[in-house]
């Protein structure tokens, strides 16, 4: 297969190796593309502009897997929307038809469920502009596909933790952490199950569904892991205070959907997670 990752930082450059370690050609669009290793074809491409590179004319499937620059509507609107929109644009110039586009969204598009569970099947009720943004750039990519010979997959991450995305940890260590006096339910994923879940959407022989939510197995109350990261660093429990507004709203979300799938977890829950970075597993790429 080729596949083209629109899109290649830290997690779609361990999406691309772990792809090209299957035997597959991987290209990368970046801005940078000289910070990719060799297993990965680099190209530059800035998405969001009109003038991206030639398709390759073999592509199987395409992973748009962006970033935005800053915490701000313009640069999620620029990132995602004006993203997606682009490289469907590429994919029509180059008369490519991919057999799976895959969007990579985030669980943000849901809003506060009171600590409820939630799945594929919840309407998505953003909370915010860049949940309401990613909704806006997953339903581009459904109407813009609908009818063709391709399918687009949505998969909605929750955080994102893993080699170099340490903010809890440091939280700990410099006791700027606070347990939340009120229950605070937190979805996660380690950066290497997020793109072994990428990889597993594109290459799988089943057809895939619609929308995926790409979470561990356990949605684990804040406290809960705050608490053992300061018994693993051997550190003093945070103190209890008030968070305000929970960041994403308090939510539960089902990976029942993916598991059915055949896609296990190398990290179900946090406690594995963590306990990896510590010992300093995995490097974050550049």
């Amino acid at each position: 297969m080729t596949i083209l990752l629109a899109g290649c930082g830290d997690l779609g450059t361990e999406a691309g190796l772990r792809l090209a370690a299957a035997g597959h050609r991987v290209v990368g669009w970046r801005r940078s593309p000289e910070k990719l290793p060799a297993e990965i074809e680099g190209a530059a491409a800035n998405l969001s502009t009109a003038e991206l590179p030639p398709v390759p004319a073999d592509t199987t499937a395409v992973v748009i897997a962006v970033a935005a620059d800053a915490s701000t509507e313009e640069a999620y609107r620029s990132a995602y929307l004006d993203g997606v929109a682009h490289v469907l644009d590429a994919l029509e110039r180059d008369h490519v038809t991919p057999a799976r586009v895959l969007f990579v969204s985030s669980t943000a598009v849901y809003g506060d469920a009171g600590g409820g569970w939630i799945d594929e099947n919840t309407t998505p009720e953003p909370g915010g502009f860049s949940g309401r943004i990613m909704r806006e750039a997953e339903e581009l990519l459904l109407k813009r596909l609908d009818g063709t010979e391709t399918l687009p997959v949505v998969l909605r991450l929750g955080g994102i933790y893993g080699p170099g995305r340490t903010r809890l940890i440091d939280q700990v260590r410099t006791g700027a952490a606070v347990i939340p006096d009120q229950p605070r339910h937190t979805n996660r994923i380690h950066r290497d199950d997020a793109a072994g879940a990428i990889v597993h959407l594109c290459t799988m022989s089943a057809v895939p569904s619609p929308v995926y939510l790409g979470v561990d197995n356990d949605p684990a109350e804040l406290g809960d892991v705050l608490r053992f990261l300061a018994a693993e660093l051997g550190l003093d429990v945070p103190p209890t205070g008030s968070l305000g507004a929970a960041r994403g709203g308090n939510k539960r979300c089902s990976n029942a959907l993916l598991r059915e799938t055949g896609f296990s977890f190398n990290y179900p829950s946090f406690r594995e997670g963590y306990r990896d970075i510590l010992a300093g597993v995995g490097v974050r790429h550049p």
